[in-house]
């Protein structure tokens, strides 16, 4: 578990580890450097080849994997006539496509399975808002249609004032406690400043400039909070602001970032496996509906499948702009007809013209939050507290290691 306990005595006990170890670490991350650098990706690969994964420390062990994995995709990409730091948004090719995917998320995935999975996700969400709206009354032609009806009922809304932006900030630091009683159900222990976060309102400073939607990360020294993009606060509905507590603070980010700080994961391994911070918010947000806060506001447990849509819906757009050609008009028409409004910092217009050109990133995004679902299904308790921590402790892995976390019998 990772208490403060646990860092002080994971410190001991590197300078206890036996000096080969230590040694072989150190020289890894001199070489991870060099491969950071190096513009032949092949290169890069082979001057990894000399280190043996079982011989180092479980944070260097994971940098070496995942960068192998990385410069292994990378380098297919530059056999193909690709720059893998690029962001070939006019490439409709299935193979590079995929590469490309691979990059971002971890073998083994392919795009028409990956395809197929996200359709499947859409479709139960769609399901159970189906549900919730006929307990609610709401009907229409789309669900996105329903949500839309939703979204106009203005007793949900909070005044266009600073005594709005009061309401909203006091509510959603409501949720944060409500939230935080949970970890010890679904995390277990983490270090006690992970706790120590708010919601933050927008300073006028902060709305002036555009400087919202930004993390301060808690340490021992000091705490963190999120401020709220709440520029608009009226087009904010209050049962859309819970899932967004659990996301950005607890126990979304605020967990997963700050216990990765402790790892210090290589920046290669940053670079190899991009989408597991938020891919673990978005399996939070999902466990935390799961987990029955919402059962007596259906309102806020629409609110987090407005967000999943969203996050569902821009990877399936994402695929079908790239391999199929889908134009934006008709990506546009789905995303509305999936979640009827476009969230607080991503009107559809911009963030179709942002996916166009950066592809897979979207869709890397949802299925790491998969991939994270799937290693916790029929866990619970212990069994549940012993997976997250596998897959927390040491900072961010690729989906593919993810799954292989989840197949280790010592956390059945």
């Amino acid at each position: 578990m990772t208490t403060r306990r646990a860092v002080l005595a994971g410190g001991a006990a590197f300078a206890l580890t036996p000096w080969p170890v230590r040694a072989a670490t150190d020289t890894l991350r001199t070489a991870l450097d060099a491969a950071l650098v190096e513009r032949d990706p092949a290169t890069a690969l082979r001057s990894l080849e000399r280190f043996e994964a079982a011989a180092l420390q479980p944070a260097a062990r994971l940098d070496l994997v995942t960068a192998r994995a990385g410069l292994a995709v990378d380098a297919a990409l530059v056999a193909r006539g690709i720059d893998p730091r690029a962001k070939p948004g006019g490439s409709h090719d299935a193979d590079v496509l995929t590469l490309l995917l691979r990059r971002k998320l971890g073998d083994g995935i392919d795009l028409d399975s990956a395809t197929r999975r996200l359709e499947q996700e859409r479709a139960a969400s769609t399901a159970h808002a189906a549900r919730l709206f006929g307990t609610l009354g709401i009907g229409g032609a789309t669900i996105g249609a329903c949500f839309t009806r939703l979204w106009q009922d203005e007793r949900e809304r909070y005044p266009a004032s600073d005594a709005g932006r009061d309401a909203a900030v006091a509510e959603m630091n409501r949720w944060l406690t409500t939230f935080a009683a949970q970890i010890p159900t679904l995390i277990g222990a983490v270090p006690d400043y992970c706790r120590n976060v708010s919601a933050i309102k927008p300073s006028p400073a902060d709305l002036a400039t555009g400087k919202v939607g930004v993390r301060t990360l808690p340490t021992a020294q000091h705490s963190g909070g999120y401020v709220v993009d709440l520029t608009a606060v009226q087009d904010r509905p209050r049962w859309t602001l819970p899932s967004v507590v659990a996301h950005e603070l607890l126990p979304g980010h605020m967990i997963q970032l700050p216990i990765e700080a402790l790892a210090d994961p290589h920046p290669l391994r940053l670079e190899y496996a991009p989408c597991f911070a938020e891919g673990w918010s978005i399996a939070i947000e999902q466990r935390i509906a799961q987990s029955g806060c919402y059962a007596r506001d259906p309102r806020a447990a629409l609110g987090q499948l407005h967000w999943r849509l969203f996050r569902i819906g821009r990877a399936l757009v994402d695929l079908a702009i790239h391999t199929r050609g889908q134009s934006l008009d008709a990506a546009h028409a789905q995303l509305v007809a999936w979640q009827g409004e476009p969230v607080a910092f991503a009107p559809f217009e911009r963030d179709l013209a942002r996916i166009a050109q950066d592809p897979m990133t979207r869709t890397a995004e949802m299925l790491a939050a998969l991939a994270i679902e799937d290693g916790a299904r029929g866990r619970q308790g212990a069994a549940l507290r012993r997976y997250h921590h596998a897959i927390l402790d040491h900072g961010r892995m690729r989906s593919d290691h993810v799954a292989r976390v989840a197949r280790d019998r010592a956390l059945s």
